[in-house]
């Protein structure tokens, strides 16, 4: 499904993007305090992002199912692989939120 694809994609930018971020205000945060929170705080915004972009993507699966019924299985199974590596991928980008906040 096209859409989820999109979805997909949108979700890894934005995975990416609070690694980024978290990561330089870390970089950033002795020389230049205030610019790291900014950027911790764009970090955070980030994964609020990708909580919404998440919340999407099971709007379009389960408005499919109550549509057409269970969707392929080929289908769950890509999607399942890729839910899988965004969990990976946001657990990672989350550890740098943790570096900055010193946990």
């Amino acid at each position: 499904m096209r859409l989820i694809k999109t979805l997909s994609e949108l979700l890894d930018e934005e995975i990416d993007g609070i690694k980024t971020y978290a990561k330089l205000a870390i970089d950033v945060r002795d020389d230049y305090p205030q610019l790291a929170e900014t950027l911790f705080t764009i970090s955070k915004q980030e994964s609020e992002h990708v909580n919404k972009l998440h919340e999407g993507v099971t709007q379009v699966i389960n408005k499919y199912k109550n549509t057409h019924g269970e969707p392929p299985k080929e289908m769950l199974a890509v999607y399942e692989y890729l839910h899988q590596k965004h969990i990976d991928k946001h657990a990672e980008a989350k550890r740098y939120q943790d570096i900055f906040l010193g946990k």
